[in-house]
């Protein structure tokens, strides 16, 4: 029994210790494995040989059409709309009949005024008459008031001799009086001549500028086109009726059109100093089946912090368009020395690109100058900077963890 109980006890642990025996032999029987070398990914990239040039950027621009000359014809009085004979986008010709008005509204104030100033022009002559009357008139009074004062003396000197009475010398004397007031009474009419004349002469001025604006009312009730043009609007209708100054019809001459587009301030300075230059600077707009070319006019007179307006002017090439269109245009800006052109790709953040250097890339910091049209009408972005040398190669291809170091190789 007791023989039993002792195998019972040991026979577990035997088996435990041959299984650890086992699992050693085989643990150290088991073939060492090799570790893993760890190499460093190389990426394929793209490059372009950097090349200075000159060259001139080209802004990518987008300029709203606008006429400095819209002319506004308005109506010149009160009145009823006769005839409308254009309507908005009809060309129309210098002296060309465009909207008319009922001339009865004005020719009542024609009347009158032609009126008033034939009487005024009556009362000019009847004063003139009056007045080299009077002139006769005083000659002759002052003969007789001579002889007044002459028979006033001979009685004075026959009242001394005691000859005469002294009701004689007073009738005299009264009668010199009177005669002394008429002389009076005729140099004021003759002398208050020129004051008269003035008031009637002002009258008639007053009255010939009332007569011309009736006339230039009449006139101006037929809207004539004064230059070739295109009608811009005609708000009115046959029958409407208008007030002084309302908006009859509203054109533009065909070779006014501008286009307005505003540049950024980047580039505000090179612009211009080249205006200043008197070198002419140009933009174009690509139209259904041509392209248009436009020359910079001037630049806005009020800056904002963003830019500045510029003003581009196109002539009669400009027929096509139309003022209130908004239009994408190019314009060409002077022009960059050593500048680079690369993909757009090739940039990072806008103000930097990598170099390939010993097969890793190397960050260089460049300035962005501008948009750059290739001969095959590739758009390229300039860029300057004073750490590329001709020959250096330029990695072009876009890579989302690009860093200075990173190990690439050259695809071609």
């Amino acid at each position: 029994m007791r023989f039993r109980s002792i195998i019972k006890i040991i026979l577990p642990v035997l088996i435990i210790a041959i299984a650890i025996g086992i699992f050693q032999h085989l643990k150290a029987s088991k073939p060492e494995r090799s570790k893993p070398v760890l190499k460093e990914k190389i990426w394929q990239v793209e490059v372009v040989s950097a090349k200075k040039r000159n060259l001139s950027p080209v802004l990518e621009l987008y300029g709203r059409v606008e006429s400095p000359e819209l002319l506004q014809a308005a109506a010149p009085g009160a009145g009823i709309i006769s005839d409308v004979l254009v309507q908005s986008g009809t060309r129309v010709t210098t002296g060309q009949t465009l909207v008319k008005m009922d001339n009865r509204d004005f020719e009542a104030a024609l009347v009158q005024a032609e009126s008033d100033l034939k009487d005024v022009q009556n009362q000019i002559g009847e004063l003139k008459i009056r007045h080299q009357s009077n002139l006769k008139a005083l000659e002759t009074e002052l003969e007789l008031l001579q002889l007044a004062n002459e028979e006033v003396q001979r009685m004075v000197k026959l009242k001394e001799q005691n000859l005469s009475a002294d009701t004689i010398l007073s009738v005299a004397r009264s009668a010199r009086g009177r005669q002394q007031l008429v002389v009076y009474a005729r140099e004021l009419e003759v002398e208050s001549y020129p004051a008269q004349m003035g008031k009637l002469g002002a009258r008639r001025d007053q009255n010939q500028a009332y007569l011309k604006q009736a006339q230039l009312m009449i006139e101006r009730s037929t809207v004539l086109a004064p230059f070739d043009a295109v009608i811009s609007s005609a708000p009115v209708s046959v029958g409407d009726r208008v007030a002084t100054g309302q908006i009859l019809v509203a054109l533009y001459p065909v070779d006014s059109l501008e286009i307005r587009a505003h540049i950024p301030a980047q580039y505000i300075a090179r612009i211009q100093h080249t205006l200043a230059q008197e070198i002419t600077q140009w933009a174009s707009i690509k139209l259904a089946d041509s392209i248009l070319e436009l020359e910079l006019k001037r630049l806005a007179g009020e800056a904002e912090p963003s830019g500045i307006d510029a003003y581009f002017h196109a002539g009669e090439a400009a027929q096509e368009l139309r003022p209130g269109g908004l239009l994408p245009l190019s314009f060409k800006l002077p022009a960059e020395d050593d500048v680079i052109a690369v993909p757009y790709q090739a940039i990072y953040g806008n103000s930097r690109l990598y170099l390939l250097y010993e097969d890793r890339l190397q960050g260089v910091d460049v300035e962005s100058i501008g948009q750059y049209l290739d001969t095959d009408g590739n758009s390229l972005l300039l860029v300057k900077s004073s750490q590329i040398n001709n020959g250096d190669e330029i990695v072009i291809t876009h890579l989302p963890n690009a860093v200075s170091g990173l190990k690439v190789r050259s695809g071609g």
